[in-house]
């Protein structure tokens, strides 16, 4: 530390101090340049000289010199090898040479010296300048009083060059420790306007847009986490974003599949964009006075509808005012219903459905079955469906095919088909619509199926194989009579008059329902092989046709009173 609080280390003294060039003590005349210690001897080696100026004690060290002299000493030799190797491309390699064999390198600007052994700066050593090297003075009390600041030797200058020393050379790195007040701590110890530092270069003087950037930086951190934390307490605790009103007036079709729940429905109708949140449907539907569940099915509603107004539209039979299609429809029927709610042209779904059935989503084992009549028969599925005009044909029978679809194979019909003497699933429908068209309650259906199945047995004593089922003659005239002629029904050539071939026709003569269905999966198994309806509301089933001679007796007798 020196006597002006320069700094720690040592610092060379300025000349525009006002002390500079001061006798200082004793009274001695300020000398006006730089002397040497050697009386005029020209010097070669600035720190040879400094060495020996410390061993012969001409120059006086601070309170710990031999500690300074080894900084000072390593300082100028560092400096020697950053300037060689900046001008002379050869000094790199030969002084590597020189440490290879431990000796002395020899370059274009001379030799250079080892640096000092660290353990042991002052020892005995021989260097290049000749003599000895070791250290006089051993003791502390060896060493005089410093000498005033005029008779210090002043610290070369750094080498300025053409690189960047970078934040830790003489510029201010971003927030780093030093700031405007040690610029004009400069200024006030006579740097210079230009505001230079020991590096060369002039200080940057850091102004307010780091401390602007920070409060930039930590305002919008708040403010997100404001806004975040604002969102979470709304999804957790406030209401959920829900619509209002009764809806914008444009109509929209949402299937609810079975089994749906609150949630699910929530997102049926959400995607739709009916409601604006699940979480405002789920809310509404639990809050529902009535209490009422929503059923599975397609319901015609409106877009962007509160949550309540949604609720109350799905319960009332309003919202399914659709195209509904019955069991047992035949496909020519719905073909035309399709046509007169989508407002075009009749025969436009019928020619859609003979063209492109193939990619309407049928299953592969209900495809390329021979002397069909219509592929799609069985498979646009009894249910409410959301029909408006501006839709297209192909769209409806999609949904059509799809729902039958599921239904079948959620009811197991491909895994059941062969365990009741079917050949293919495909069959098994086909008992299905024949016990749809042929039952007149739901009761029915087992019974029914049971007929099927006996009466498609090749020993069967009553019908030998034939199922004589007037259901089948119907459909191929595209017609439903109930007073048919035997003569009629026997002589009519076609696949699908049962009265003229065994066995089952070529495919499903209607769209069954699920119990149709089902009954057709878990016949009855008490032997019938008649029915007849007396009422046309219930069917009563027989054995054997002597049984069944008496009911069409009873029947005709009712019919001529």
């Amino acid at each position: 530390m020196t006597e002006y609080g320069r700094g720690q280390g040592s610092e060379p003294w300025h000349p525009e101090d006002p002390l500079y060039g001061d006798g200082g003590w004793g009274g001695q005349q300020a000398h006006q340049g730089p002397q040497s210690p050697y009386d005029g001897q020209p010097q070669h080696y600035p720190e040879q000289q400094q060495y020996d100026d410390w061993g012969t004690g001409e120059q006086a060290g601070y309170g710990q010199a031999q500690q300074q002299y080894q900084q000072y000493a390593q300082h100028q030799y560092d400096q020697q090898q950053y300037d060689q190797r900046n001008y002379d491309p050869q000094y790199a390699v030969q002084t590597q040479q020189g440490y290879d064999s431990g000796t002395w390198a020899t370059g274009s600007h001379g030799q250079v010296p080892y640096p000092p052994d660290p353990a042991d700066p002052y020892g005995q050593q021989t260097g290049p300048y000749g003599g000895d090297q070791r250290d006089h003075y051993g003791t502390p009390d060896a060493y005089p009083p410093p000498e005033p600041p005029s008779r210090r030797n002043a610290e070369p200058e750094p080498l300025e060059t053409d690189w960047d020393p970078g934040p830790d050379q003489g510029e201010h790195a971003f927030f780093a420790g030093g700031d405007d007040e040690d610029d004009e701590a400069g200024d006030r110890r006579g740097r210079g306007d230009d505001q230079r530092g020991r590096g060369g270069k002039p200080k940057k003087r850091r102004n307010g847009m780091a401390c602007l950037l920070v409060a930039l930086v930590l305002g919008g951190g708040l403010a997100g986490a404001g806004y975040f934390g604002y969102q979470f307490y709304k999804d957790r605790f406030g209401d959920a974003p829900d619509f209002a009103g009764d809806g914008s007036g444009q109509e929209v079709s949402v299937e609810i599949p079975e089994g749906a729940d609150g949630y699910a429905i929530g997102r049926a109708l959400k995607s739709a964009g009916v409601v604006k949140s699940v979480d405002a449907f789920v809310s509404a539907q639990a809050g529902n006075p009535d209490g009422r569940a929503i059923q599975a099915g397609v319901y015609t509603l409106h877009k962007q509808m509160s949550a309540a107004s949604a609720v109350e539209l799905m319960l009332s039979p309003e919202s399914r005012d659709n195209l509904i299609i019955a069991e047992g429809k035949r496909n020519a029927d719905i073909y035309r219903l399709i046509d007169k709610r989508l407002k075009v042209a009749d025969g436009t779904t019928a020619a859609v459905a003979k063209k492109d059935y193939r990619q309407l989503g049928l299953p592969a084992w209900a495809q390329n079955h021979p002397g069909v009549k219509d592929p799609l028969e069985g498979f646009l599925y009894p249910s409410s469906y959301g029909v408006s005009k501006g839709q297209k044909p192909e769209d409806v029978l999609k949904q059509m095919v799809r729902r039958a679809t599921a239904t079948y194979e959620k009811l197991g019909v491909e895994k059941k088909a062969q365990s009741l003497g079917l050949e293919n699933p495909w069959q098994l429908v086909t008992v299905a619509s024949l016990a749809q068209a042929e039952g007149t309650s739901h009761d029915d259906f087992r019974k029914m199926a049971e007929v099927v199945y006996n009466r498609m047995k090749p020993g069967n004593p009553q019908t030998n194989g034939m199922l004589e089922f007037d259901s089948t003659y119907n459909y191929i005239k595209n017609q439903s009579k109930i007073d048919l002629s035997l003569s009629e029904l026997r002589n009519y050539d076609n696949p699908y008059n049962t009265y003229f071939h065994k066995g089952l026709p070529p495919g499903p003569i209607d769209n069954p329902g699920e119990e149709a269905i089902k009954g057709a999966l878990s016949p009855t198994d008490d032997g019938w092989y008649y029915f007849i309806s007396l009422d046309g509301k219930t069917s009563k089933f027989t054995k054997t046709n002597a049984e069944h001679q008496k009911l069409v007796d009873q029947f005709n007798a009712s019919r001529n009173n």
